[in-house]
């Protein structure tokens, strides 16, 4: 991107809140896969004389995020339509919110840089269409899945402070641990409980004047949002940089062909002719109610990875992987709670817990950290424990002492074998002699080939001790 350009974001991100039933009936919010139209009632197909009822855990969601983010609570809020003729929502419009959102004017920080929450809001999700065709003959058709229809949705609407690609990303994958710290939504952006839509634009440096946003719709990986961003900011620059003028629009991202594509003119605030529902009548947010909410809110991530590189000295790599889950944060510290070495409980969750997503309970995780740790069993027997305990339940010392690990740390019997590796093993045994200190991964690698149960550091120094 040339210098002479500054890229503007703004970010719209729709979450769908942790809730059993839909934002305004009681239809149960179905899996992906489920058989079409299953989860439907008159409400949510908009059926004549229904009437819709707010979910109240929808509204208690959308306020705790609302907290999380440092917005303020109006004591007064309302639902609108906004109408559009789509055939993904059959009455003819979506319950969404205004001019007086739930909340306003929050933050979050995203790698040092203050983004800015204009709104975080409630509304209704729409349906799904379907098209399917055979383009050489033109045959279309096009089906439409209402199980979706009227599911909740929260808004999380951004000042437009972003600044580049990355920082768009980063702020997505910050919003996710979030949401996930606080229990509003498990954010799960496959299943489509997060979807993220930029509001890209550029401008010559030193303007403060906006350019015209193009709008890419319900991005659904993090990937996708990094590359929709620069093949959009590199098209909007060619065609700046060819005398044309960038079109205000909605676009779609292609995977497949990895670019955007028109989908349909943007269309303004006036455009969808909000006025209030008339069917939900003003809401009324109780401050003590509020202030339980608050009071009940967990420690955000950002302070909690402070806090543990503050305490326990982790690098910044692993508290990237432990501060971005809210169980494994706590699984580290209920292990190291126990008194197992927090360095040690860290490489465990980051090597071996997290890439599994299966979740040993602290006091177990604890106990397996300091068995290898002492000595009492090699770091594969742990892995093997590890992979059991989380299976059964079972403490590591009962799987210890009912697959009879041990490991061997007697040096007479180390002495013979470490004998045997540099035997074995001439020019590895003359390189390290040489100078060559690399060489000593080649004899431990053999060492271990012949006697899995070897305390390596005993069986190291061994080696080392023969070879001077």
């Amino acid at each position: 991107m040339s210098s002479t350009w500054e890229i503007v974001i703004g970010m719209e991100v729709h979450v769908q809140p942790r809730t059993r039933s839909k934002m305004f009936c009681g239809c149960a919010i179905g899996e992906l896969g489920d058989p079409p139209n299953t989860h439907v009632c008159e409400v949510c197909l908009g059926l004549p004389g229904v009437l819709p009822v707010p979910n109240k855990a929808a509204v208690e969601a959308c306020l705790k995020t609302a907290l999380a983010l440092g917005c303020e609570i109006p004591r007064h809020t309302k639902f609108d339509r906004k109408n559009y003729m789509y055939p993904d929502l059959p009455k003819g419009y979506q319950i969404s919110q205004y001019d007086l959102p739930m909340s306003v004017n929050g933050h979050l920080e995203v790698g040092g840089h203050k983004v800015r929450i204009r709104r975080v809001h409630l509304e209704e999700d729409t349906g799904k269409l379907v098209h399917a065709g055979d383009k050489l003959h033109k045959a279309w058709e096009s089906y439409v899945d209402l199980n979706r229809a009227g599911v909740p949705l929260m808004e999380i609407v951004t000042e437009p402070d972003i600044r580049s690609a990355d920082q768009a990303r980063d702020y997505a994958m910050e919003l996710r641990t979030l949401l996930r710290t606080i229990g509003a939504s498990e954010a799960d952006m496959e299943k489509g409980q997060l979807r993220a839509e930029p509001n890209v634009s550029i401008r010559r440096q030193g303007s403060e004047e906006l350019g015209v946003k193009t709008e890419l719709k319900n991005i659904n990986s993090f990937r996708a949002l990094h590359r929709a961003i620069l093949f959009e900011v590199d098209r909007h620059r060619q065609v700046l940089e060819s005398g044309g003028t960038v079109v205000q629009e909605t676009r779609g991202w292609s995977e497949a062909e990895q670019r955007t594509f028109s989908q349909r003119s943007k269309e303004l605030a006036e455009d969808y002719r909000y006025f209030p529902e008339p069917d939900i009548p003003p809401l009324e947010l109780d401050p003590p109610w509020i202030e339980r909410l608050r009071e009940a809110l967990p420690e955000m991530p950002a302070p909690r990875r402070e806090r543990l590189v503050r305490a326990h000295g982790l690098p910044a790599s692993d508290v990237a992987v432990i501060g971005a889950d809210r169980e494994l944060a706590d699984l580290f510290e209920g292990a190291v709670a126990t008194g197992a070495a927090a360095k040690q409980v860290a490489n465990w969750i980051v090597g071996e817990v997290a890439p599994t997503g299966k979740l040993p309970s602290a006091a177990n995780l604890g106990e397996l950290v300091k068995l290898v740790t002492d000595g009492s069993i090699t770091r594969d027997q742990g892995r093997e424990v590890l992979a059991e305990s989380v299976e059964t339940g079972r403490t590591p010392a009962e799987i210890v002492a009912e697959h009879g690990f041990q490991q061997v740390s007697d040096e007479s019997e180390l002495r013979v074998l470490a004998q045997a590796v540099i035997d074995a093993n001439p020019k590895a045994a003359a390189d390290f002699r040489g100078g060559k200190k690399q060489a000593m991964q080649a004899l431990m690698a053999e060492l271990r080939k012949r006697a899995p149960q070897a305390n390596p550091r005993a069986a190291n120094e061994v080696l080392i001790r023969l070879l001077s």
